[in-house]
């Protein structure tokens, strides 16, 4: 039997949108130190490699309808784990304070005197834009984004959605492809049927599939394109830079002259 110490932590690491080559050093160098690991669905498996030989690795991912432990019950386990094994690395997709309910484990973790931490990770919200070709501001095209979620917690879309449409924003909804029909009501009630919009499946990753149009036509192309979760959604001007847009303003041109 060791007669190690244990020391309880919390390490709340953020693994970034999906390609394992976005992860930070310093997330590197967390999952080097852990004594048990709590992943998400949206880890990439790959990273995980980065952890101690023999280090045990547990399933807590949660997605849309889809929940295979509730939030109590991972709140529960960080702190079993915690002063079971010593260090918990708590490895969330994307950024764990973008829409990953991290503060919430931090709190509950600090509650019992466990010392905590966190690394940020690339979120979603901005690094699978960027990937497409989307920069989510561009001088002359948008001095601003907003990053809402598609889905409150009661189930309804965000409120928030209504306000930012009214708005020269860029737009990035996460967790909304399931709901891109009322997005699209409320973009068009807004008078924005022609914006620029853009949905990107499994962004970062090599199976990574995009529908580009605008809000009056992305139903079709989306449907077209076989578009699921998980993606994100981007509306505004800034969409209009990915190369399909580009392709396009330049062939009409062509005809044009």
């Amino acid at each position: 039997m060791s007669n190690k110490k244990i020391q309880p932590k919390l390490i709340l690491v953020g693994a970034g949108p999906g390609d394992p080559d976005l992860i930070t050093v310093k997330a590197i160098q967390a999952l080097g130190k852990a004594d048990i690991i709590l992943y998400d669905a949206l880890v990439n498996k790959k990273i995980l490699g980065y952890a101690p030989p023999g280090v045990k690795k547990v399933f807590v991912g949660k997605r849309n309808g889809q929940h295979s432990l509730k939030q109590h019950q991972i709140n529960n386990l960080i702190v079993d784990f915690a002063f079971t094994y010593g260090n918990v690395v708590r490895l969330k997709g994307g950024d764990p304070f973008v829409f990953g309910r991290g503060y919430e484990e931090i709190e509950y973790a600090q509650s019992f005197n466990i010392e905590t931490q966190v690394i940020p990770g690339i979120s979603s919200s901005v690094g699978v834009p960027a990937l497409a070709g989307i920069p989510v501001t561009h001088r002359g095209a948008s001095e601003s984004f907003w990053v809402i979620t598609g889905t409150t917690r009661t189930g309804e879309l965000s409120r928030d959605i209504k306000l930012a449409s009214q708005s020269t924003a860029t737009v990035v909804i996460l967790m909304g492809v399931h709901k891109l029909q009322q997005i699209v009501e409320v973009y068009k009630s807004s008078g924005k049927g022609d914006l620029p919009i853009a949905l990107i499946q499994n962004g970062t990753l090599p199976d990574e599939r995009i529908a580009v149009g605008t809000i009056s036509t992305i139903e079709a192309i989306a449907a077209d394109r076989n578009i699921g979760s998980p993606a994100v959604i981007v509306a505004g001007a800034v969409v209009k830079l990915h190369p399909e847009f580009v392709a396009k303003d330049v062939f009409e041109k062509y005809l044009a002259s």
